[in-house]
């Protein structure tokens, strides 16, 4: 989960060793070249492109997740930051779920699902409609959170441990997150 500890070179090279691994490669686009790759009606990120965060957990990490390892990305942001949906889909979840605590779950329409997790408040319901660029809601800390921050995961099924990494899935719909390690 987020941690928010000082920052030491050791730290960082340790944090882009893993996401290395769990990435194959650091991706570090510009806002002008990520502009460029996304249709702006199609698909976008789950937070907005000037909104500072940092990834505080990437994905794939072994740790004590009943999954084995991270099954999404963290996004540490402020208390309150709009949560949007990337794409265009179906919510089927809208609620308090688990140690995700307030989370949003959408069918995409090419038929994976993202988990928006540890919202402050929800702005959707189940049944709704969305497309890119919707508001779900505003991260937080609920569930099992240690700092404000959005979990963002995909699954190819609703099913826990389906999990595909998420930047993956971002960068096959033109989307490219750059991925801040501090």
């Amino acid at each position: 989960m987020t941690t928010y500890r000082t920052s030491t070179p050791l730290r960082r090279t340790l944090l882009h060793a893993i996401a290395s691994a769990a990435l194959g490669s650091v991706i570090s686009l510009t806002v002008a070249q990520t502009a460029l790759a996304a249709p702006a009606d199609s698909w976008t990120r789950p937070i907005k492109t000037w909104s500072h965060y940092r990834v505080s957990s990437p994905y794939g990490v072994r740790g004590t997740w009943q999954a084995g390892h991270h099954t999404g990305i963290d996004l540490a942001v402020r208390n309150g930051t709009r949560v949007r949906s990337v794409g265009s889909g179906t919510v089927v979840l809208a609620k308090r779920s688990g140690a995700y605590g307030n989370a949003v779950t959408i069918r995409m329409k090419d038929g994976r699902y993202t988990l928006f997790g540890h919202l402050s408040r929800i702005t959707v319901r189940p049944g709704q409609k969305v497309g890119a660029r919707t508001r779900l809601g505003y991260t937080g800390t609920t569930g099992r959170a240690t700092g404000p921050h959005l979990h963002f995961e995909v699954r190819t099924s609703r099913r826990y441990g389906s999990d595909i990494n998420p930047l993956t899935y971002l960068a096959r719909h033109g989307v490219h997150l750059p991925f801040l390690l501090h």
